[in-house]
């Protein structure tokens, strides 16, 4: 079996030794696509899972929002060195910096605004249901108020620091200078202009046993049990995207070839910018974009992310310099080993035009 195939073997096996009832791996390679499809979008009588099967998509959902920021700029919409209070609604607080470098947009999108993982409060309102829904009640009030209570105590620019908190405020920042929900905003400007036809940010049924008109969507599973959809009202922009595994390859397919005669102009510029290394991440000589992760490996750029909710686990990569790219898709919360990421990382590394 060739690396490539061990690699897309190891996936299929960690998603269902992890309860997965569907799995989806998707490759382009030597200018040909494939999708893989594993199984049925629940247990019971569900349906097989396709290509357009709906997952979702968890924190690759930030690399939507990298794009949407990019292309926003591109467009003169914004610019990333603008401070995010300015962009926020005038009767919203702003979070406290200690010294004179305010949140700049492009700090929220490098996770160095200082910014803790997540906000205040956060936590008080997700234990009653943080091994289904830990996001749902945390409002647009709630966001106000940690807000409030939010004091930066690293000067912004200074120091990485992943933050679903920061990419959220990003988003809702964006949405707010456009005067658009985060959901319309980015699929008039990027799902649509790319052609993406499962991908949304619109919330699924509350019932995962209420399938009646979503046949499309699989049902998410935490240890072999159906857990609802996934929400995050408050911070869409931080992992509330879902799509299925063809339009995953169409989104990976416009980074390997961000040509304006593919895409529009503003969209092909905004493709190149988020590929842009903006500082080397501490420890381990991986190089931080707009969101994306930078990898040299074999002499190879690799740009990679990956994801999770409750009830899924997504990883998505391109390599440009050979026109590679992978998406793989369990129906599955993430476990503790990492196994199907970094299976989905194995197969973007070991794949090759000539042995795809």
């Amino acid at each position: 079996m060739s690396g490539a195939g061990a690699a897309l073997d190891a996936a299929v096996r960690a998603a269902r030794a992890s309860s997965a009832t569907a799995v989806t791996v998707a490759v382009l390679a030597g200018g040909r696509e494939e999708v893989r499809c594993f199984g049925r979008t629940g247990r019971g009588p569900a349906t097989a899972c396709t290509p357009d099967t709906v997952f979702e998509l968890g924190s690759v959902s930030k690399t939507f929002t990298a794009l949407l920021l990019a292309a926003m700029a591109a467009r003169g919409e914004l610019a990333l060195h603008e401070p995010v209070e300015g962009l926020l609604p005038a009767d919203w607080p702003a979070p406290a910096v200690r010294g004179a470098e305010p949140i700049r947009l492009l700090h929220l999108a490098t996770h160095t605004s200082g910014l803790p993982r997540l906000p205040p409060g956060l936590l008080a309102t997700a234990l009653p249901a943080w091994n289904s829904n830990p996001y749902a009640a945390f409002d647009e009030r709630r966001l106000r108020a940690a807000l409030a209570r939010t004091t930066v105590r690293t000067a912004p620019g200074r120091r990485y620091r992943y933050s679903n908190y920061g990419v959220g405020l990003l988003g809702r920042a964006l949405a707010e200078r456009a005067g658009l929900p985060y959901g319309d905003l980015l699929r008039d400007r990027v799902l649509s202009p790319l052609g993406l036809r499962s991908a949304t940010c619109a919330p699924d049924r509350a019932d995962p046993a209420d399938r009646a008109d979503r046949a499309d969507r699989a049902v998410g599973h935490r240890h072999g049990r159906p857990v609802p959809p996934w929400r995050i009202p408050a911070l869409p922009a931080a992992g509330a995207v879902r799509a299925g595994g063809a339009d995953l390859l169409r989104y990976l397919r416009a980074h390997l070839d961000p040509r304006p005669t593919a895409v529009a102009d503003a969209l092909a510029d905004a493709l190149r910018d988020v590929q842009r290394p903006r500082l080397r991440l501490p420890g381990s000589g991986d190089e931080l974009c707009l969101v994306w992760n930078r990898r040299r490996s074999d002499g190879r750029d690799l740009y990679f992310h990956s994801g999770g909710t409750r009830g899924f686990t997504a990883f998505v990569g391109f390599r440009p310099g050979d026109a590679v790219a992978v998406a793989a898709l369990a129906n599955t919360g993430p476990a503790l080993n990492g196994r199907f990421v970094q299976a989905g990382y194995d197969l973007l590394r070991s794949t090759t035009p000539e042995h795809p």
